[in-house]
């Protein structure tokens, strides 16, 4: 039976020779393993290693050569019948027991009683190690005890203290107690005299209410005389001014059947020259004291008898959809305005610019928004300007747009600009 330390290095060594030798020497029961790295072999196939090493002289031989070449010295003197002293016991152990030489066999168990003397020299070195190690948590168990103590000491006292003060504390406490109770009650005594001066007085402001309340009557009696009064004569003006806006009506129908003036769903912004979308795809006086930027403006200006509403398209979409591509911009403010002419019944012209493109882009259909691009050699500015340059005199015109180029320009008597911003948060609402 080969020591430990022994048997480890002659399986190494026979691990180590497997990777040297062709497959038909190979012992049957260490082929599935010739394939492994030797590190994996000693891991896997120590044991049968092992066997082989007892059982098969010739692959002990070969074995026997590998340790030849590691051990050359050792080798020699062992064929002498002697080892080297300096040589490790169990390097000398492990080449006499695949060499076989005379007297091996003492070899191996001199060797082996070396190896067992120091494995236990290293036992009794660990445990005196470890009792060291004990010993040496065991000082610091006891340090830490007495430290432990003593801070607890010094915690009970500082607990006794607080105590101490916390009971103090409680005198206190019950004493301003005692006082506010005492407070409390003249508090309240004092409460219910205020209530019942309160109740007086309330009693005394009722009498004085039903008085009021009487000659409030006798008021509103003598003012109800004198809208009767008054309700003749303003009924005699009322019939005379509807009288009159009846004559203008009849006046204006009449000379519209005499001209024969046709039906027409004509605007003044369709006469301006512009580019419409492919198939399927203004600031000024914005109110005095208001701020342009403000969708309630807006709101209030498209609530205007056929107000026109003009919006600069792109100033509008990349200040609220920046990051989105044109065409969805386009189509997404498109179809809003179409929801905010149905709801405010005012005509809304949409204006793209359109001098950078060969073509007009499409955009998607949407009800009662009239949408245009820039022909080509103009800009959306100039087209804007044009459709309210169109428009005639006192017509309420909104133009939306942050542009303040714009804004200057079409500035005249019945033109509104508010700022994108307030369009934005109209369509938001």
């Amino acid at each position: 039976m080969l020591p430990e330390p022994v048997r480890t290095k002659v399986v190494a060594l026979g691990a180590e020779t497997l990777s040297l030798l062709p497959s038909a020497d190979i012992p049957a029961p260490l082929r599935p393993v010739a394939k492994f790295a030797p590190a994996k072999r000693v891991r896997l196939a120590s044991t049968a290693i092992a066997a082989a090493l007892e059982s098969d002289d010739a692959f002990r031989r070969k074995v026997f050569e590998t340790a030849a070449k590691h051990h050359p010295t050792l080798v020699e003197s062992l064929r002498e019948g002697k080892a080297p002293p300096a040589a490790d016991p169990a390097d000398v152990a492990g080449v006499a027991y695949l060499q076989r030489p005379d007297g091996w066999e003492e070899i191996v168990g001199a060797a082996a009683q070396v190896v067992q003397q120091k494995e236990d020299d290293q036992i009794r070195s660990r445990e005196t190690e470890a009792v060291a190690r004990v010993q040496a948590q065991l000082d610091a168990a006891r340090t830490e005890a007495r430290e432990t103590r003593d801070r607890l000491k010094g915690e009970i006292s500082r607990l006794k203290e607080e105590n101490s003060t916390l009971r103090r504390r409680l005198q206190t406490a019950r004493q301003q107690l005692t006082e506010a109770r005492d407070a409390e009650q003249t508090a309240r005594s004092e409460a219910q005299d205020e209530v019942e001066r309160a109740q007086a007085a309330q009693r005394s402001a009722e009498a004085e209410a039903r008085r009021l309340r009487a000659r409030l009557a006798e008021a509103e009696e003598a003012a109800a005389s004198s809208r009767r009064a008054e309700r003749g004569g303003r009924d005699l003006a009322t019939a005379r001014l509807s009288l009159l806006l009846d004559t203008l009506v009849d006046a204006a129908t009449g000379l519209r059947r005499e001209l024969a003036l046709p039906a027409s769903s004509l605007r003044p912004a369709d006469s301006v020259a512009g580019v419409e979308p492919s198939a399927h795809e203004g600031r000024g006086g914005a109110g005095l004291g208001r701020d342009p930027s403000d969708p309630q403006l807006l709101d209030e200006l498209l609530r205007l008898p056929r107000a026109h509403l003009v919006v600069d398209g792109y100033n509008v979409t990349k200040a609220a959809w920046p990051t989105m591509p044109l065409h969805a911009q386009r189509t997404r403010l498109v179809q809003s305005l179409a929801a905010l002419a149905a709801r405010s019944v005012s005509e809304v012209t949409c204006v793209f610019d359109g001098a950078d493109v060969s073509a007009p882009p499409p955009v998607g259909a949407a009800g009662g928004v009239r949408v245009r691009f820039s022909p080509p050699g103009s800009n959306a500015d100039e087209l804007i300007k044009a459709l309210v340059a169109a428009e005639p005199e006192g017509r309420a015109v909104v133009v939306v747009s942050s542009d303040r180029e714009i804004a200057e320009a079409v500035r005249r008597p019945g033109v509104h600009s508010v700022e994108s911003v307030a369009l934005i948060g109209l369509l938001r609402s």
